[in-house]
C-alpha cells in the first residue's frame, strides 16, 4: 500500500496515461491507423528509453502498471465481445474460429521451434497470431510468467505482420473472387488484430466489415479457451522452483463483463465507453512495457521468430481464403 502514498507513482501513472492518450489520437491518423493504439503506445514507451533520467525515475513503478493495468484493460475489453450477437448470428463463425485458432497456434508454435525459437517466445507468438494480437500475447503472458523481452518481441512481430497482411489483403481484394460477406470472413479469420480486421474488412464495404468483425470476435472468444487450457497445463507442469501458477481472474472478469455488456439492457449503450477505457488502460500497460524492453534481445532474436510467424501467416491466409470461398 506504500506505493499509493508515493508521489513518484502518480507521476509515473500520469506519464503512462499521457502516452496512452497520445497513442489513441495518433492511431486515428490515416498513415498510422493500421498500427493501432496499443502498438503506438508500445513504440512511444520504447522511444522514451532514450531519456535515462526519466527511465530511472519511473522504473520502480513500471512493473506494477504493466501488470495490473493490463489485467484491468482486458477485463473491460469484455464489453467489446457481443455474446448475444455471436450466439445469434455467428454459430458458424464460432466453429470455424475454434479450428482456425487451434490450427494457427499449433502451426506457428512448431514453425517457431523449427527456427530454434525458445518455447516461451514461440508460445506467446503463436497465441498472438492465432487469437487476437497484442491483447492475446499479454493475456497469456501472466500464465506463462513470461519475460518482458519475450512479451514485447511477440507483440512487435504480431503487429508488424498484421499490418503487412492487411495491406496484402486489401490489395488482393478485387482479384479474390469473393463476395462482400465472404471477403469479410476471410479478413476476420486471417488477420491478427481487431484493428487490422476492421481496416481490411472496411475496404470491402459495410457487409464485409460486419462479417470481418463477427469472425474476428469469434476468434477473440477463444482467448478464454486458451487461457483455460494453460491453467490445466501449468498446474500439471509446475514445480517447487516456480511456485504456484497465478489464477487468471482477469479472464473470469472478461467473461463476466461480456455477459453484462451483452444481456444487461441499460449497459449496452455504455459498452463503447467501457471499451474506450479498456484501450486506454491497455495503452498505459503497453507504454510501461515499452519502457522496460531490452533492445539487444530484440535485435538478436527477432529475425527467427519473425520469419516463422510470417510463414505461418501466409499459410493461414491461404487456408482462410479456401474456407471463405468454399464453406461460407
Amino acid at each position: 500500500m506504500s506505493r499509493f502514498k508515493s508521489v513518484n507513482f502518480y507521476y509515473t501513472l500520469g506519464i503512462m496515461l499521457v502516452i496512452s492518450l497520445a497513442a489513441k489520437y495518433l492511431a486515428q491518423v490515416p498513415a498510422l491507423k493500421l498500427f493501432g493504439h496499443l502498438v503506438i503506445a508500445l513504440v512511444i514507451g520504447m522511444a522514451l528509453q532514450t531519456s535515462k533520467g526519466l527511465k530511472e525515475q519511473v522504473k520502480a513503478d513500471i512493473p506494477f502498471i504493466s501488470n495490473k493495468f493490463l489485467r484491468l484493460g482486458i477485463i473491460l475489453l469484455g464489453f467489446k465481445l457481443a455474446l448475444d450477437r455471436l450466439l445469434a448470428e455467428g454459430k458458424k463463425t464460432l466453429v470455424v474460429a475454434f479450428f482456425i485458432v487451434l490450427f494457427m497456434i499449433a502451426l506457428t508454435y512448431f514453425m517457431c521451434r523449427a527456427f530454434k525459437v525458445d518455447h516461451e517466445l514461440a508460445l506467446l507468438s503463436s497465441c498472438g497470431c492465432g487469437i487476437c494480437g497484442a491483447a492475446a500475447v499479454m493475456g497469456v503472458s501472466g500464465q506463462l510468467r513470461a519475460k518482458t523481452d519475450n512479451s514485447v518481441l511477440a507483440v512487435a512481430v504480431v503487429a508488424i505482420l498484421g499490418t503487412v497482411f492487411t495491406l496484402i489483403e486489401v490489395t488482393l481484394q478485387p482479384y479474390l473472387g469473393l463476395d462482400a460477406y465472404n471477403y469479410g470472413v476471410f479478413t476476420g479469420g486471417s488477420l491478427h488484430e481487431i484493428a487490422h480486421a476492421v481496416a481490411a474488412g472496411g475496404a470491402g464495404g459495410q457487409v464485409a466489415l460486419d462479417a470481418a468483425i463477427l469472425t474476428k470476435l469469434s476468434r477473440v472468444l477463444m482467448l478464454i479457451v486458451v487461457a483455460g487450457v494453460l491453467i490445466v497445463v501449468n498446474k500439471k507442469t509446475q514445480d517447487e522452483t516456480k511456485g504456484k501458477v497465478p489464477m487468471p481472474y482477469f479472464i473470469l472478469g472478461f467473461i463476466f463483463m461480456s455477459i453484462l455488456g451483452s444481456y444487461v439492457t441499460f449497459l449496452k449503450p455504455l459498452a463503447p465507453y467501457f471499451v474506450d477505457a479498456a484501450y486506454i488502460f491497455l495503452g498505459m500497460a503497453m507504454a510501461a512495457l515499452g519502457m522496460s524492453v531490452n533492445f539487444k534481445v530484440i535485435k538478436e532474436r527477432g529475425v527467427r521468430v519473425f520469419t516463422a510467424c510470417f510463414l505461418s501467416s501466409v499459410i493461414l491466409m491461404i487456408v482462410c481464403y479456401v474456407v471463405a470461398k468454399f464453406i461460407f
